[in-house]
């Protein structure tokens, strides 16, 4: 089965970065960031990035438009808010999803976004869980370098969320797509400037 990574850059140094990387072997990074810039840590900003990648023999894919959390579509808000049940559906977003999958075929990719810990980030909450029933094993290379396999980042999604485990009414997954929708809601982007 295909193997997925996801990493967050949180504010690593650069040599951190690449390091984590190098442990598992990655030889493609998937951004995902709406807006690959940032000025508490320049040094992930996208041409810096990329030039690295490059030094590396790192593939770079910038797939922010394609995967990313704020959206230009505006069919994918609801009340200013994107929507990650909408996003999920835009065909863009599938096309990304579609580019991930194939990607894992001829490389160990890894899905990039900001955050240190996957269960507050949109490349968990929007991104794999969407490519949860898909052929391909995934897992998130956390901030000290080990790995955690999706099901035990669902397990700490649901107790951060106070989902209870059992429910007289809802099986574990039906209590992962609650924690899923609930934390969405706490992350999805909201946008201030009204269309």
């Amino acid at each position: 089965m295909p193997e997925l990574f996801t990493v967050g850059h949180s504010n690593h140094s650069i040599e951190r970065f690449f390091d984590l990387l190098a442990r598992h072997g990655i030889s493609a990074l998937a951004d995902v960031r709406s807006a690959p810039f940032s000025r508490h840590t320049p040094q992930f900003n996208k041409d810096q990035l990329q030039s690295v990648c490059k030094s590396r023999e790192i593939t770079y894919v910038f797939l922010g438009r394609e995967l990313g959390a704020r959206r230009e579509e505006r069919g994918c808000y609801k009340d200013n808010q994107v929507n990650f049940d909408l996003v999920a559906a835009a065909p863009l977003f599938q096309m990304g999803l579609q580019v991930l999958v194939e990607g894992t075929q001829s490389f160990r990719v890894a899905v990039m976004c900001t955050e240190k810990d996957p269960i507050t980030c949109h490349r968990m909450i929007l991104v794999c869980r969407n490519l949860r029933d898909r052929d391909v094993n995934i897992r998130h290379i956390l901030d000290d370098g080990s790995l955690e396999s999706l099901g035990k980042s669902e397990a700490r999604l649901r107790s951060a969320m106070g989902v209870p485990e059992t429910d007289l009414f809802l099986d574990e997954q039906g209590l992962t797509a609650r924690a899923y929708d609930l934390q969405a809601g706490r992350i999805a982007f909201v946008d201030k400037e009204d269309p």
